[in-house]
């Protein structure tokens, strides 16, 4: 289903931000995103493979992409400011990733982001279920997942696993 699905803009309850699904038109602006934050993303040993990211790694897999996420740049009106994925590990069941431009951090954008790309799953994917994977130490990734409704339902050597149910009660 997600393969063939044309992906929406989607709107934020923050004015002017919104999620756009991510292009190669895009792979110069998000390698400079990449570059800006290579040590900010890597600081609690997530995004590891950003370290060695050339231009052209990121556009060969803008191109063909390894995984299966839906991939959405978070533009804060023309400006790319971070990156939120859906992966469909077992649809109906998702999983979330996020991550934003270190400058703009604490203003309440990505949990704005995450909710309006949760919500598209609800309603555009018929989601039942997101999970996310926070590193042990990013506190802050944490506060977004539970300020969004997340529960913790595991906990491994390097990270806590969270859990949102979209089903209806």
């Amino acid at each position: 289903m997600a393969d063939d699905l044309a992906l929406p803009v989607l709107s934020t309850s923050v004015p002017r931000l919104t999620l756009r699904p991510l292009t190669a038109d895009e792979v110069e602006a998000y390698y400079e995103l990449i570059v800006r934050n290579r040590e900010h993303l890597t600081r609690h040993g997530d995004y590891e493979e950003v370290k060695v990211a050339t231009r052209e790694s990121v556009a060969r897999d803008f191109v063909s992409p390894l995984d299966r996420n839906l991939r959405f740049g978070i533009w804060l009106e023309d400006q790319l400011v971070g990156r939120a994925d859906l992966n469909p590990v077992d649809p109906p069941r998702y999983s979330i990733g996020y991550w934003l431009d270190e400058k703009v951090t604490g203003r309440g954008y990505i949990t704005a982001a995450c909710g309006a790309l949760i919500a598209f799953a609800r309603t555009g994917l018929g989601a039942t279920d997101v999970f996310a994977g926070v590193t042990h130490g990013n506190d802050r990734s944490v506060a977004v997942l539970e300020r969004l409704g997340f529960g913790v339902v595991a906990d491994f050597e390097r990270y806590t696993r969270f859990h949102l149910s979209l089903r209806a009660e």
